[in-house]
C-alpha cells in the first residue's frame, strides 16, 4: 500500500554518527592495518608519514566525511580527512558554536546527526515552538528525558522573557506618547473646555488600554 504524505523535501545528505558506510569507499580501505597506523597515526614529528597521509588523502572521495566523523565525533589524535590533529585544532575548539542550521533540520527529520551545543539549543528552541513532548525530543537526541525536559523548560522561559519584554516596550512608547500629548496641550489656566476634555479623554483612553 502506498502512503502519500505532505513531507517530500529530500533528506538533507548528512551521515548519521554511526554511520560507518564510507569507509569502504577510502582511498585507505583494505590497508594493512599496521601500515595505516603508521602511515595515519604517526608520531608528531614524522614529517614524512605525515606528507605520504596528506598526498593518500588528497584524492580521497570521501575525505569530507572523514572529517566531519572526526569533528563530530571529537577525535583529536591522528589524520582525519587530510588534516593532522593540529590542523584540526581550530575546528574543534569553534565545534559548540557551529550552527549548521541544515543539522537542525536533520535531527528534527529523525536523523542521528551530532548537535553542536548552538544546534541542541536551535532544536530545542523549534520543538518547543512546535509543542512538541519532551519525550519525543529526548528520543531524537537519543538524551536523558530530565534534562531535556530543564531545556524545554528554560525555553518557554526565554519565549515568555521575549514577549513580556515587547510588551514592556510597547508600555514605554505609549507613556513617551502620553508625555509627549501632555506638553502639547496648554497650560490649566490658559486651557479652554475643549482643551481640558481632550486631556481627559486622552487619559481615559490610555487607562482603558493598561487595563486591556
Amino acid at each position: 500500500m502506498r502512503h502519500i504524505t505532505t513531507n517530500n523535501s529530500p533528506a538533507p545528505d548528512l551521515r548519521g554518527i554511526a554511520d560507518h558506510s564510507w569507509h569502504a569507499r577510502g582511498s585507505c580501505h583494505g590497508m594493512d592495518p599496521e601500515d595505516a597506523d603508521e602511515l595515519f597515526f604517526h608520531t608528531p614529528r614524522d614529517h614524512q608519514a605525515i606528507a605520504e597521509a596528506k598526498r593518500t588523502c588528497a584524492t580521497c572521495p570521501v575525505k569530507k566525511d572523514c572529517f566531519n566523523y572526526a569533528i563530530d565525533n571529537q577525535i583529536r589524535y591522528g589524520i582525519w580527512g587530510g588534516l593532522t590533529a593540529k590542523e584540526r585544532r581550530p575546528w574543534l575548539k569553534k565545534l559548540s558554536e557551529r550552527l549548521d542550521y541544515g543539522h537542525v533540520r536533520a535531527v528534527l527529520q529523525g536523523r542521528d546527526v551530532y548537535l553542536s551545543t548552538a544546534e541542541r539549543s536551535t532544536f530545542i528552541h523549534h520543538a518547543n515552538l512546535r509543542g512538541w513532548s519532551p519525550e519525543r525530543v529526548a528520543y531524537l537526541l537519543s538524551a536523558d528525558l530530565d534534562w531535556i525536559r530543564d531545556l524545554m523548560r528554560e525555553a518557554g522561559h526565554v519565549v515568555e522573557d521575549r514577549d513580556r519584554f515587547w510588551d514592556l516596550d510597547e508600555d514605554l512608547d505609549q507613556d513617551r506618547d502620553e508625555d509627549d500629548a501632555h506638553e502639547n496641550l496648554p497650560d490649566d489656566e490658559d486651557a479652554t473646555p475643549d482643551d481640558r476634555s481632550r486631556l481627559q479623554t486622552h487619559t481615559l483612553i490610555s487607562s482603558l488600554g493598561k487595563a486591556a
